[in-house]
This record gives C-alpha cells, sequence and structure tokens, in this order.
C-alpha cells in the first residue's frame, strides 16, 4: 500500500510538472499545447510546442503554421505567443526553437549558422506534414525578426511553404555585413574579419569560446535607444527567459556575412509574401528593401505607432487579426 501511495504521489507530480507554464505570455483556456521534437537534414534534434486549438476536430485536415522566433531568443517568447494567438483562431501551429539553441540540439552551442536555421523551418514543415490533421498543401511559415529572413530564404527553396509572412524582419547577413543602417564600408569589414580570424586562432590555442551578446546586461541613460528598446524586453521579466541569453559566439559572424536571404526571393512568386513592420521600428527599412525585392503577390503592412520590439508581445498593436487573414485567405 505505501509502494502504491509512493507511485501514486510520484506520478501526481510529475503530472503537475508536465503542466507548468514557462512561456513569457499568458496561457489560453482555448489552446492545448504538446511538446514534441523532429530532425532537421543535418540529424540535429529540434524540440518545438504544438499548439492545437482545445476544439480541433483530429479526424480532418487543418492548416498549419511553423512559426521561427527572434535570432537569440526562444520559442517560449514571441513566437509562442503568435503561435498560441494563431492556434485560438483554428490553425494548427508550431513553434521551434532553432538549432544550437533553447531545447535544440547543435554543438557547439548557441553557434550561429543561417544554412541550418533556413532548414530548420523545412523541417519544421516536415514535421507539420506527418501529423494526420495537418493538410501538407496548406502550411505556411512566419518569421519574427532574424527568423523573418531565414523563413524568406526557406520559403524560396522549399515551395511547400504554401505563405510566408515575416514580421519585424531583419536581415542578418546584411546587417553582419554593413552594420545597422549600413554605416560599414568595406574596410571596416575586413578589419572585423581579422579580429574574428584572431579569435579563431585565440579559440584553436585553447583560449575559451568569446560571445558576442545580442543584448547588454546593462542600460543607462547614454546607452543607443535600440539597445534600451531590447533590453527592455530580453532583460526584464517582460520577455526574459532563463534559456534565452542572445549570445552567439563571436567567430560566427564571418558566415553570416555570407548569408544573402532574398538571393532567391522572385522564386517564392505566385505564393504570398507579407511583410509586417513597426512604424517607429528601427528595422523598417529591412522589411522596405525586401518588399522592394520581392514579385507578386506581394504586401508590406506597416503598423501605426509601433516599434520593432513592440510586435515581439504588444498583443494590442500585433495585428493578428491581419495574419489571420492572410493565412486563412492563402491556405485554403
Amino acid at each position: 500500500m505505501k509502494r502504491l501511495f509512493l507511485l501514486t504521489a510520484m506520478a501526481a507530480s510529475l503530472s503537475a510538472a508536465a503542466q507548468v507554464w514557462d512561456k513569457t505570455f499568458p496561457q489560453s483556456d482555448q489552446v492545448s499545447v504538446e511538446k514534441v521534437s523532429f530532425k532537421n537534414r543535418y540529424d540535429i534534434t529540434v524540440v518545438a510546442d504544438m499548439y492545437l486549438p482545445k476544439n480541433l476536430n483530429r479526424s480532418q485536415e487543418h492548416a498549419a503554421i511553423v512559426i521561427g522566433h527572434p535570432f537569440g531568443g526562444v520559442k517560449e517568447q514571441s513566437s509562442g505567443l503568435y503561435a498560441q494567438q494563431l492556434a485560438e483562431r483554428g490553425f494548427v501551429t508550431l513553434a521551434f526553437d532553432l538549432s544550437y539553441g533553447g531545447e535544440s540540439g547543435g554543438t557547439p552551442r548557441h553557434l550561429a549558422s543561417p544554412e541550418t536555421y533556413v532548414d530548420d523551418f523545412s523541417a519544421a514543415v516536415d514535421f507539420a506534414g506527418k501529423q494526420p490533421f495537418v493538410d501538407r498543401n496548406r502550411i505556411g511559415a512566419i518569421g519574427i525578426c532574424g527568423s523573418g529572413g531565414f523563413g524568406v530564404a526557406a520559403a524560396a527553396i522549399d515551395p511547400r511553404i504554401r505563405a510566408i509572412a515575416t514580421v519585424s524582419m531583419y536581415d542578418m547577413g546584411r546587417e553582419r555585413r554593413q552594420g545597422y543602417l549600413d554605416v560599414m564600408g568595406v574596410a571596416e569589414r575586413k578589419k572585423y574579419l581579422e579580429e574574428i580570424a584572431a579569435q579563431r586562432w585565440s579559440e584553436v590555442d585553447g583560449a575559451p569560446v568569446r560571445m558576442l551578446m545580442g543584448t547588454p546586461d546593462s542600460i543607462d541613460e547614454h546607452s543607443p535607444e535600440v539597445a534600451k528598446e531590447f533590453f527592455d524586453y530580453y532583460r526584464t521579466p517582460r520577455g526574459q527567459h532563463p534559456r534565452c541569453t542572445t549570445g552567439i559566439t563571436y567567430t560566427s559572424s564571418a558566415p553570416m556575412m555570407n548569408f544573402f536571404p532574398f538571393a532567391n526571393i522572385e522564386l517564392i512568386s505566385p505564393r504570398p509574401v507579407l511583410f509586417i513592420a513597426g512604424e517607429r521600428a528601427h528595422s523598417r527599412y529591412f522589411s522596405e528593401d525586401a518588399y522592394q525585392l520581392a514579385s507578386e503577390p506581394k504586401e508590406l503592412y506597416i503598423v501605426p505607432g509601433a516599434g520593432h520590439v513592440d510586435l515581439y508581445d504588444r498583443v494590442a498593436l500585433i495585428p493578428f487579426d491581419k495574419l489571420n487573414e492572410f493565412f486563412t485567405r492563402n491556405l485554403q
């Protein structure tokens, strides 16, 4: 009897642990969440949260959306919020951790690998399409911030992504090559590459891996507004998560310079692309330039009064109805 009691208590404890909500946004009572995993083309295990409407009829096939988080983030933050909101609207959604970070596999940790990140989107499509309640011909994608570029690059070469939307998109290749607002010229770029090369020698000789942090650990009144904006999300209870450091290995910046996410953007057509950016976003020019490069059908939607990070979690500003309409129309 005592053994039975202990086993029952352990089962109850495990069940309670499994139900702990570890996201940075409130849980919806209209949606259920399942932790899932799958392999990408590089045999790396990608971990995701699958959000399902509680009234989902599993005997029918439904539209699905795979969602990538901001560069340096994790699935428990903005991508999970988007997944939950769109699941409330009837979609099967999948918020996944990019390789080398979060709960996903890949070593060394916090490596930035654009090619792998792009394949993570396709691997998420693989998984979604294997579910008996998902229509393989009705799968879309959303990329937030840096994942906007990764998602567009994936859609260009993976026609199974039937519609793609980006939010507060960053072209991480351009940002690494040219700096924010394209202030870095060829001479500065060469100097940066020399510094990265020197760091590689240091690590070959046994030095610890150097990290490049996307968000500072502290700010003051003299900090750039961009730094303050990211700090307010990633370093406060608003968006802070224990698995999110926003850091990547310093030497990752060199291969990132070779990432041109819009090189084949015209191949997405006639599948539709929706670019969403905040009116006040420091990153707005990335979406505007990508919009000019894309072929029809395409749309650039500017959210009045919104900044870049506002569209990570400010539910009153995020145009979820616009996203719902876009995917409902294009994933019929």
